[in-house]
């Protein structure tokens, strides 16, 4: 009898509990603390269709660009090798959220080496411009026949002695050639006019809320750069001889309104080490195929500083700008707010910086200080320090 009426209160507890488990997921009065709820006339009148799925971007592609006109005939460049795919990873999601998934330009990828499978998967899925990858010809990444390969090795053997930053590599050397003097004539660069180069791990803090292709353009501007300091002056002891030895063999290449006193203190005798910092630059391709530019770059190439010193690509593409364009055809792009180890343009104004989300530190601007050489340009070109530059000099 006793394990007859047990056997009934487990059936009578059990049924209690089935009841209150229905009674709460039909209820449509119960509520979460904090969490508004509707009523059940609100919800039958909304429509799954309608809902917005919690994966911003859960399709293959992109979305289209949003900003209106037409687009210049441009392209992103970036020189890479298979490993530092996360590192240009990185610098791809910062371009294309800051500026390029309003406008879905193209990029083309170089390397020395054939581009694998995770390489390419990974950068096309987040671009939104058409991607394309290219392998750099073995003979514009190799020693020149002319170079005498034993002298080469010495000089990065006394370098690395004198622990001169990649003073013993023989990798970035033929980048700087490279870079100096054959990106633009890669068969895929020959598509495109204007280009804009981006490297691994690049930060930009601002929104670029306009099209710097088509103001370039717009703006006969043919260079442009966002941070200027002085080179190492143990890389380059003779560019400025063979630059000298150029300008003397081809003064119908040297613009009349130059910068040359961006270069020079003493009108072209001496170089000051001055230069624009080359791992940003938008430009334009025309200018480099030129064969005011071409000359220029033979003449240093056949003169052998890329190996018997360490001429960077920086200074050589500066020294040209200078004395080759005319000063109004150059620009410093205050706007675009850029990092690249171990220097930050901060935009000067804190209005700006506000109205275009900036998240960099003014007090991390390299604009003002002492090692920079913007004062220099900015006096160069008459123009007025930004209000509130005072507060980031040391």
């Amino acid at each position: 009898m006793a394990g007859s009426q047990r056997y009934i209160r487990y059936i009578v507890i059990a049924i209690a509990f089935l009841g209150l488990l229905f009674y709460i997921s039909t209820s449509s009065t119960t509520t979460v603390p904090g969490i508004p709820v509707k009523d059940s006339a609100s919800s039958s009148s909304s429509s799954s269709s309608t809902l917005q799925p919690t994966t911003p971007n859960d399709s293959k592609s992109l979305p289209p660009a949003t900003a209106p006109g037409e687009r210049m005939n441009a392209t992103f460049v970036t020189l890479a090798r298979n490993s530092d795919v996360w590192e240009i990873a990185r610098s791809i999601r910062q371009v294309e959220d800051r500026f390029n998934k309003k406008y879905n330009y193209d990029w083309v990828f170089l390397n020395d080496a054939e581009f694998d499978d995770q390489f390419k998967k990974v950068t096309s899925a987040l671009t939104s411009g058409n991607t394309k990858y290219g392998k750099i010809p073995k003979e514009h990444w190799s020693f020149p026949e002319w170079i005498d390969v034993d002298k080469a090795a010495k000089v990065r053997e006394d370098m690395r002695e004198k622990k001169i930053i990649y003073g013993d590599s023989v990798s970035y050397r033929h980048m700087c050639r490279y870079e100096s003097g054959f990106f633009f004539r890669h068969p895929l660069m020959l598509d495109y006019e204007w280009y804009w180069r981006v490297e691994p791990s690049i930060e930009l803090f601002c929104d670029i809320n306009y099209d710097t292709f088509k103001f370039m353009a717009d703006n006969k501007k043919k260079y442009s750069f966002v941070l200027s300091l002085y080179e190492y002056v143990e890389t380059i002891p003779t560019l400025w001889d063979s630059a000298k030895a150029f300008m003397k063999e081809h003064p119908e290449h040297i613009a009349k309104d130059n910068s040359m006193a961006f270069l020079s203190d003493d009108g072209g005798n001496t170089y000051n080490h001055c230069h624009f910092w080359s791992n940003f630059e938008i430009g334009n391709l025309n200018w480099l195929r030129s064969k005011a530019y071409i000359d220029y770059f033979n003449k240093l190439d056949r003169d052998g500083g890329f190996f018997y010193e360490r001429w960077g690509d920086a200074p050589v593409h500066s020294i040209a700008a200078a004395i080759m364009l005319p000063k109004d055809e150059m620009h410093f792009f205050n706007d675009i707010a850029y990092y690249h180890v171990p220097f930050t343009h901060c935009p000067t104004g804190e209005q700006y910086r506000m109205d275009h989300k900036c998240h960099c530190n003014p007090k991390d601007n390299f604009d003002w200080q002492g090692y920079s050489c913007l004062t220099r340009y900015f006096d160069l070109n008459d123009m007025k320090k930004p209000e509130g530059y005072e507060k980031e000099q040391s």
